[in-house]
């Protein structure tokens, strides 16, 4: 594998190593992915309650809408609001978050405690 290892000397002796660049791409590539969540609808109660995302990195938001009827998952502390056909599933990415804790609601019946969670970025 042409350019992949660097050779270095090390008290007259030659010595391989894994180039920079590879190790610097490696590490890129795997920070680069989106974490991905699971949160699922079904008859219109969240479940998790409470989802744990990590802080400063990408999030993918996977919602599963069990029910037959259409769901509208909201969280206005976050700015995202995407209706989930029945039966189907949406998602939604989220941007780098910083710690704290967001509310989130199915819209159809957020005055429902089962109809709300949080979202608790650490």
């Amino acid at each position: 594998m042409k350019g992949v290892y660097t050779q270095l000397r090390l008290n007259g002796e030659p010595r391989r190593y894994l180039s920079v660049a590879l190790l610097a791409w490696v590490a890129t590539a795997a920070l680069a992915e989106d974490a991905e969540f699971v949160l699922t609808i079904q008859d219109h109660a969240f479940t998790p309650k409470e989802v744990s995302l990590p802080a400063g990195r990408k999030v993918r938001l996977k919602v599963v809408n069990m029910d037959t009827t259409p769901a509208e998952f909201e969280s206005k502390s976050l700015g995202r609001e995407k209706v989930i056909p029945g039966k189907s599933t949406g998602i939604i990415n989220l941007g780098s978050l910083t710690p704290g804790s967001y509310a989130f609601v199915e819209e159809h019946h957020e005055n429902e405690a089962a109809a709300q969670g949080t979202i608790v970025v650490k």
